[in-house]
């Protein structure tokens, strides 16, 4: 649950910070390299939308994780490994760009999908099939 909560917090950041710096660039009309202004600006808008409709993804995946009590499988394990992948990611590049800060923050992101991924929430009990075969042939 806290992963998911994580992740929809990180989504609504990372759509906010980049609408926020695609308007910084709209109103000082800067421009890189002879970029036209206005299509950095949209460029930043979007992506930020894009990668903040995927981190909400990720998190919806975590929270139905959550609240079946069954492992990720198929569509929503794939997303959580690919949010896994996209957080080594970017705490590789944020060390060097941003800061020790950032580079904590997305190795803990980093460890909560893992440990999403990685934790069963069902346990083994006499009503198990494995346990329960398993008992019968030991002598």
């Amino acid at each position: 649950m806290v992963t998911a909560i994580v992740l929809f917090v990180e989504a609504g950041g990372v759509a906010w910070l980049n609408w926020f710096l695609g308007t910084v660039v709209d109103r000082q009309d800067m421009s890189l390299a002879g970029l036209d202004p206005d299509a950095m600006s949209a460029s930043s808008k979007a992506g930020g939308l894009v990668f903040g409709l995927y981190f909400a993804l990720c998190g919806l995946a975590a929270l139905l994780v959550a609240l079946r009590g069954r492992p990720a499988t198929g569509v929503r394990r794939v997303l959580l490994i690919s949010a896994a992948v996209v957080h080594g990611l970017l705490g590789a590049f944020a060390v060097g760009l941003v800061g020790w800060g950032a580079f904590t923050f997305m190795m803990v992101v980093l460890g909560l999908v893992l440990l999403t991924l990685m934790t069963d929430e069902r346990r083994a009990g006499p009503d198990d099939p494995v346990t329960s075969a398993s008992a019968s042939t030991t002598p």
